[in-house]
């Protein structure tokens, strides 16, 4: 039997829609490779990012992690979906260091992989990162 959407048709929607747009803004003069990202966190706020290149290609900022920063400076802290764009044939996956600053903030989110290829893809962020690092197991505490 089929889980149920997390997010309202509605909300992902404007996930969707915030994604593609972002990836039109993306900077990629090096891997031509343009990626957007959305954010939705639990006030039903949307937050965009795009990847943004640099010639030192380590500085490079993924779009996933623009997006979460826009959330984080607007006050959000508890992120329950991203949406990940790339115009490709195929979805593409976060990479590793995005995957593990989503956990920060939406441990048990939903991520959204889309293209111009196929359907979309859902995935549950912990099948995406399993046993992440987190607070707890730290120590750490947050706040």
């Amino acid at each position: 039997m089929p889980q149920p959407e997390p997010v309202s048709p509605a909300d992902l929607d404007r996930l969707f829609a915030a994604a593609r747009e972002a990836a039109v803004a993306a900077y990629a003069p090096y891997s031509h490779f343009a990626v957007g990202a959305a954010v939705l966190d639990d006030q039903g706020r949307l937050f965009a990012g795009c990847n943004v290149e640099n010639v030192s290609f380590g500085l490079t900022i993924c779009a996933e992690r623009h997006a979460v920063g826009a959330a984080v400076l607007a006050g959000a802290r508890k992120l329950l979906a991203a949406a990940v764009y790339t115009p490709t044939a195929v979805p593409t996956s976060p990479c590793g260091a995005c995957r593990q600053v989503l956990a920060e903030f939406g441990p048990t989110m939903t991520v959204y992989l889309f293209c111009d290829g196929t359907a979309p893809r859902r995935h549950a962020l912990r099948d995406l990162l399993p046993e992440s690092f987190g607070a707890g197991e730290s120590g750490f505490s947050a706040g």
